[in-house]
């Protein structure tokens, strides 16, 4: 694959869209017929392969009663012919609004112009009688109707509202149009379409103005794209309509699964045209995971058959660098938007302290061990035991925390342990545990029981056993559950020991939460003390800690000899990694791509905060590379010790590794197929 190919958007099944909100003039077709080639000129040069206008565009939606005038019907046909005409030249396919004559009956149509030919035509299906709108005044609602072709330029064209068209050289580009009202109905035309494979829906609106409207477009325009796992474009008039009682906004808007890419400003006085990158194979992998949507189709099969599939090709923009426009989060388990980020933080603190009060409370057990290593995981983990403890009307003492310094304990973190216990009013205890390790590994006739620097996995792993056994111990003796620090990501990589260590514990509140959120949860509780006003220095020096397994002695005095982030790889990128290959199924080399455009521009897109965080950035090469250390771990090395992990609360969409949840996968897979693909992805 080249790097051009790679590098665009169109390569990894997305595809650019347009939004156009022209300027028009009543009963000036010709005028209008301009501007929306010069919009679609301008949709063009940005990439996109499909732009939506107005419902009624080049008449003007005001036109009353003028609509049953023989010379401005002619001169919208006339419109239309030009349009069709210019999209000889023009690669995108156009969706244009007018009012078109089909056996003695006027309809408000939708047509659907591509490569110098008009692909098909909808018709409205439900026209509004009540408030300010009189459509049926002027129009026939779509049902009154039974033709499926008419006559137009000499040419026989489909005429429906069963009309699908897909893009035959991007498939997964399937949309429907519908037309205003459409959507406000309690079941629009484009829940049977998505149904019937629609990808993309459109709606041609002209929406007038008043107070609160612009609001509940959203509210409509997102549920209906949640609900139908599309994405859906939404269009209305802008500047030049009639003031006679009525007043436009101009308010696009495009939507992608209940999530809003792109919307216009309000109220301008200049045509102009919005633009976003729509994920199809997201859309299509969502379809897939919930089979509540087959299981739709198949209930409402009667309506699934009635549409045709029109296809046609486009010419597609592919041979240049188009990257994307989309915004990509750099944490996509961490909003950047500081009163959403809270939000998720709260959330998911309280699932945490809820499933822990819960497992207690049904086990009739008051107590809980922990160990307490002074990093980040087991100081998140602490911090849910203290709020659990609050909610259970328990006093902290209750949550026998112990330290356990090995043989390459650094200064630091034992004393950020201490600090932490003592911070959490919680039973604080110290188990020195180098004396029963040292007897383990003079029993199993290790050199460095004879006094020899031999620092291998075995050494390794009789540390994260010894503090396993005792603290399994010490919770029979207290008759307590031994709570889990081990997070997401290590589950993700393999990155913990089999059996013991972060892998083993009674009940595990961190599992499912990815290393960069837990991160943030202790800098949300630090500063919004939600455990108490006092330590937020304690906390924020535990997020400053190089994150190590501090197993291996350093060869420096204090400083640790491993860091994790050297093995395996940044956890920020890993974590992206883990969210798309888990939430969502993609190839490795979209993965790549998708990495590439949130994170090799550190001075591009949103940060979670200002200045608390490192700003890296990674070049193409950099991705790759962590992103093969994640497929081998991930598919190939590391199943055995997720299928067999301990019960945790699940916090979020598609973030569970739990056999019994999210991820079941055998233990002895390969990962060849992943790996190939990272051929795809240039050096």
């Amino acid at each position: 694959m080249t790097t051009n190919k790679f590098l665009n958007l169109y390569s990894h099944d997305f595809a650019r869209v347009a939004v156009a909100i022209p300027n028009c003039r009543i009963a000036d077709p010709a005028f209008n017929a301009v501007e929306t080639i010069a919009l679609a000129k301008q949709a063009e040069q940005q990439g996109a392969v499909l732009v939506a206008f107005p419902e009624l565009g080049l008449s003007a939606y005001t036109c009353d009663d003028l609509f049953h005038q023989r010379a401005l019907l002619d001169a919208c046909e006339a419109a239309l012919a030009t349009i069709v005409a210019a999209s000889a030249t023009l690669s995108p396919a156009m969706i244009v609004g007018l009012p078109l004559r089909v056996e003695h009956q006027l309809f408000n149509c939708a047509v659907v112009i591509a490569g110098g030919r008009i692909q098909g035509i909808v018709p409205k299906s439900y026209l509004p009688n009540y408030g300010e709108f009189y459509e049926m005044r002027q129009f026939s609602p779509a049902e009154n109707t039974a033709t499926r072709q008419i006559q137009l330029f000499g040419a026989s064209i489909p005429f429906g509202t069963g009309l699908l068209f897909e893009v035959s050289n991007l498939p997964l580009l399937r949309f429907h149009v519908e037309i205003c009202e459409d959507v406000w109905v309690p079941i629009p035309p484009s829940s049977f379409a998505a149904l019937a494979g629609a990808s993309v829906l459109v709606n041609l609106s002209a929406s007038n103005v008043v107070v609160g409207k612009a609001g509940y477009r959203h509210q409509l325009v997102a549920q209906q794209s949640a609900r139908c796992l599309s994405a859906y474009l939404y269009t209305s008039a802008g500047k030049g309509e009639s003031s006679t009682d009525l007043a436009w906004d101009g308010q696009g808007l495009i939507y992608e699964n209940g999530e809003l890419l792109a919307e216009s400003e309000r109220f301008l006085d200049h045509s102009h045209v919005i633009f976003a990158d729509v994920d199809l194979e997201r859309l299509s992998r969502e379809r897939m995971r919930q089979t509540t949507f087959g299981q739709s189709v198949r209930r409402h099969a009667g309506e699934v058959a009635k549409f045709e599939v029109l296809r046609f090709e486009l010419a597609l923009p592919l041979d240049k660098v188009l990257p994307l426009t989309r915004l990509v989060e750099r944490f996509p388990y961490v909003p950047a938007d500081t009163k959403r980020r809270d939000e998720r933080c709260t959330e998911v603190y309280n699932i945490q302290v809820q499933a822990l009060v819960q497992r207690l409370s049904a086990s009739k057990i008051s107590k809980v061990v922990i160990g307490v290593s002074g990093g980040l995981d087991s100081t998140h983990a602490l911090l849910v035991c203290a709020k659990a403890m609050d909610r259970l009307n328990l006093p902290r003492s209750n949550i026998l925390a112990y330290t356990m310094p090995g043989f390459a304990t650094s200064d630091r973190t034992l004393l950020q342990a201490r600090q932490l216990m003592q911070l959490v009013g919680c039973t604080a205890g110290e188990i020195d545990i180098r004396p029963s390790c040292l007897q383990m590994l003079k029993d199993l006739g290790h050199p460095y029981a004879a006094g020899q620097e031999q620092f291998d996995i075995t050494f390794e792993n009789v540390q994260a056993g010894e503090r396993t056994n005792h603290l399994f111990r010490l919770a029979n003796f207290n008759h307590a559950i031994v709570i889990g620090t081990g997070d997401l990501s290590e589950l993700a990589l393999g990155w913990c020991t089999y059996g013991v260590g972060d892998h083993m514990s009674h009940y595990n509140v961190n599992a499912s939460v990815p290393k960069t959120l837990i991160s943030h949860l202790v800098r949300w509780v630090a500063e919004t003390g939600a455990i108490g006003g006092q330590g937020s220095d304690v906390l924020l020096n535990v997020l400053s800690t190089e994150i190590s397994p501090e197993l291996v002695p350093g060869k420096a005095s204090g400083k640790p000899e491993q860091i994790t982030e050297s093995v395996i790889g940044p956890y920020e990128l890993q974590d992206f990694n883990l969210y798309y290959i888990l939430r969502y199924g993609f190839a490795p080399s979209k993965v790549a791509f998708l990495a590439f455009s949130a994170w090799h521009d550190k001075t591009k897109g949103r940060w979670p905060y200002d200045a608390e965080i490192a700003r890296n950035q990674y070049d193409l090469a950099a991705i790759k590379r962590n992103l093969a250390i994640f497929l081998d771990r991930f598919f190939r090395t590391s199943q055995f010790k997720r299928s067999c992990v301990p019960n945790a609360p699940k916090v979020g969409s598609g973030g569970s590794l739990s056999p019994r949840g999210d991820w079941r996968a055998p233990s002895d897979s390969d990962a060849t197929v992943w790996l190939n693909d990272l051929a795809n992805i240039p050096d």
